[in-house]
């Protein structure tokens, strides 16, 4: 009995294992039967997941810089300071134009033309010169603009040309031993013809645009006497263009100008691109 039972169990575990083997073979079939899915054509859910990255890239180390545009042209005026004057000085009539062209990113050709009448009331002579003058050079204007700013910071130099006549109207002989009284006034009408002189100056000055191509500035003018061509006798006391010599040949000038902008072509700037890394050391 006790070997039937052992030969049973025996017989059942075997058979157990193969059923078990069996089973796992036909599932093996199934799946090898059923048809293997495309992929090829079909568009992922996420296509950024399959996107190869590219470790070779450089990463971009700068921010660009807005394309600045700067204007070339004729900016025209005139001295306001000698135009007024005429109101408050009844010896002194003028006026001056000023003018400047741009001829690269600094530098600026400059001039100036005017005409003067001008009267010196001095203790023994009154005398009255009449005549123009020519100023050229150039300015260099060292400001440097933001985006869309056009002021200037100038310093610069001009040659100076004047050609005028000169009209004694009144003098007084000097008297060194005045026991019996001042010497009367003489009236003497006397006229000097083709007088000239000629100097160079050097020029600091400022323009700033306070509207659309209007700009106002000023400068400061200091000079000194290159020639000077004057009567015998008779100095050249005022020089139209150079102002008062004060017996020597040095002498200042001031102008106060509003100009006005015309504008011919336009020039690209080079943009720079300014590095985060510099940027940051800031």
């Amino acid at each position: 009995m006790k070997h039937t039972l052992k030969y049973f169990f025996s017989f059942c575990l075997v058979l157990s294992l193969f059923l078990a083997n069996a089973q796992d073979s036909n599932s093996k079939a199934e799946l090898a039967k059923q048809p293997t899915p495309k992929t090829e054509g079909v568009v992922p859910e996420n296509p950024e997941a399959f996107k190869k990255v590219d470790l070779t890239a450089k990463k971009k180390d700068s921010i660009p810089v807005p394309v600045k545009t700067d204007r070339y042209g004729i900016r025209v005026g005139v001295d306001l300071y000698k135009l007024t004057r005429a109101l408050y000085d009844k010896n002194y009539k003028g006026i001056e134009f000023v003018g400047d062209y741009r001829l690269t990113k600094k530098y600026f050709l400059a001039a100036e033309l005017g005409n003067e009448n001008k009267t010196t009331d001095d203790t023994r002579l009154n005398s009255t010169v009449k005549g123009s003058y020519l100023k050229a050079g150039f300015d260099c204007n060292g400001y440097q603009n933001w985006l869309n700013m056009e002021n200037i910071i100038s310093i610069g130099m001009r040659y100076g040309f004047s050609t005028f006549n000169q009209q004694i109207n009144t003098y007084k002989i000097y008297n060194a031993n005045p026991y019996f009284g001042e010497t009367p006034t003489i009236v003497s009408g006397q006229k000097f013809n083709g007088l000239s002189a000629s100097w160079i100056e050097v020029v600091a000055g400022v323009k700033a645009k306070v509207f659309d191509n209007v700009f106002v500035g000023f400068s400061l003018q200091l000079k000194r006497l290159v020639s000077n061509k004057q009567p015998d006798n008779f100095e050249n006391l005022y020089i139209l263009g150079f102002n008062r010599t004060y017996n020597g040949d040095f002498g200042v000038g001031f102008n106060y100008t509003v100009t006005y902008f015309l504008p011919i072509y336009k020039k690209k700037v080079k943009p720079v691109a300014v590095s985060k890394k510099s940027k940051g050391k800031k």
